[in-house]
């Protein structure tokens, strides 16, 4: 299947200092675009992979399961650390617990993280039911394009495949119980008013995380999608400067870029 305008992964090579970027369930590298581009304007070099299932239909993502999605920012990270001195992983929603997985299980090689309205668990009166529901039902409506800003638009699908929302509830579990083994500086940013994910998700990670370098930011004027939100371009600061807090080379090489 081809893949939706704009939901392509994009990759750029720039200093020894690299961002991987993880975008949400049902959604695609557009919603980080702006992010990323941001980044390369600075001189980083960014990886925004598609993940497995995105991006063209949503019936292919009825195919995959959290563990595909996991390998491509696994194998994403993999790559990026061979090819910069420091990395830093950045995620929004899914995107967020799949960051907090990388950093739970790669330490040391990832310098800090960046999440926005992460996801920790999978809300609803039917989310129990999801075992039994998916064999009896494909899909229910989508997610996408939560976002206050007027024109505002995620590049997403407009249903939500169950048997792979079914493995994001079992992989959100999963990160869960891993969330004390994160120990890296992290800036988490969230959207009071999301209707997609609750900020008592945000409250859960930060109160299970081992990190003792912690920043909390709330996004006043978005909702979940804040990357393309009226709050976005505090998200791509706040997170740029973080970066050159750990890594000071990342604002030399900004300052040339930029020059």
């Amino acid at each position: 299947m081809p893949v939706l305008p704009g939901a392509e992964p994009y990759r750029h090579d720039g200093g020894e200092v690299g961002v991987l970027l993880c975008h949400g369930f049902t959604g695609s590298p557009q919603s980080l675009r702006p992010w990323a581009d941001y980044l390369v304007e600075r001189g980083l070099t960014v990886s925004l992979p598609l993940l497995p299932g995105h991006g063209t239909r949503w019936q292919d993502m009825q195919l995959t399961r959290w563990q595909d999605w996991y390998a491509e920012v696994d194998r994403a990270l993999t790559e990026l650390s061979a090819r910069c001195s420091r990395v830093f992983v950045f995620g929004l929603s899914m995107g967020g617990a799949l960051t907090l997985r990388l950093a739970a299980r790669h330490g040391d090689a990832i310098t800090g993280i960046v999440l926005v309205n992460p996801a920790n668990k999978v809300h609803g009166p039917a989310a129990p039911f999801l075992p039994l529901v998916r064999h009896l039902v494909p899909s229910t409506p989508g997610i996408s394009s939560d976002i206050a800003k007027e024109g505002g638009y995620e590049v997403g699908y407009d249903r939500v495949p169950l048997h792979a929302a079914h493995s994001l509830r079992n992989f959100l579990r999963l990160v869960d119980a891993e969330l004390p083994q994160v120990t890296q500086p992290l800036v988490l940013l969230h959207s009071p008013q999301d209707h997609v994910v609750p900020p008592v998700d945000s409250a859960r990670i930060l109160g299970r995380v081992s990190s003792t370098d912690v920043t909390e930011i709330l996004l006043e004027q978005s909702y979940h999608v804040a990357t393309l939100d009226h709050d976005a371009e505090r998200i791509f600061q706040e997170s740029h400067d973080f970066v050159c807090r750990f890594a000071p080379e990342a604002a030399e090489k900004g300052s040339s870029a930029g020059g």
